[in-house]
C-alpha cells in the first residue's frame, strides 16, 4: 500500500490530512486490513473537544473492536455520516471516504508531531 505522501500518521494508525487549520482524520490501511470487515464505526459529536491522543470514537469489526484516538487536539465540526449507513466504506477506501472526523485544530503545530508517509512506512516495517 502506498501512503498518501500529504498526510501525517500516528503511532496508533490513524492518518491526517491538515488543510487550512482542519484535520481530516482516519484510520489507515494498515489498520483496517489488521481490523477485518468493519460492521459499526462510533463517531465522536459536533462540537465535543478532543485532546491529542484522546479517545474520539470507536471502530468495531467481525474480529475486534478498536478505540480511535485523536491525533490532533480541537473541536469536532464534522463527522463522516455516511458511515452510519455503510461502515464498511472505512474497508474499501481508508484514506479518501472513510474518514472518520474533522477536527478544527486548536494547535496546528501537532501536526508536526506526526509520521510522514515513509515514517510510517518505516514504523511499519518494524512491526513486522
Amino acid at each position: 500500500m502506498a501512503y498518501p505522501e500529504n498526510y501525517r500518521y500516528s503511532k496508533e494508525h490513524e492518518w491526517v490530512l491538515a488543510e487550512n487549520g482542519v484535520a481530516t482524520v482516519g484510520i489507515t490501511d494498515y489498520a483496517q486490513q489488521a481490523l477485518g470487515d468493519v460492521v459499526y464505526v462510533e463517531l465522536p459529536t459536533v462540537g465535543d473537544e478532543v485532546e491529542k491522543d484522546g479517545e474520539m470514537g470507536s471502530i468495531e469489526s467481525v474480529k475486534a473492536a478498536s478505540e480511535i484516538y485523536a491525533p490532533v487536539g480541537g473541536e469536532i465540526i464534522e463527522a463522516n455520516e455516511a458511515l452510519d449507513d455503510d461502515p464498511e466504506i472505512v474497508n474499501k477506501a481508508p484514506h479518501e471516504d472513510g474518514w472518520i472526523a474533522k477536527i478544527k485544530m486548536s494547535n496546528a503545530d501537532e501536526v508536526d508531531a506526526l509520521m510522514t508517509a515513509g515514517q510510517y512506512q518505516e514504523f511499519l516495517e518494524g512491526l513486522e
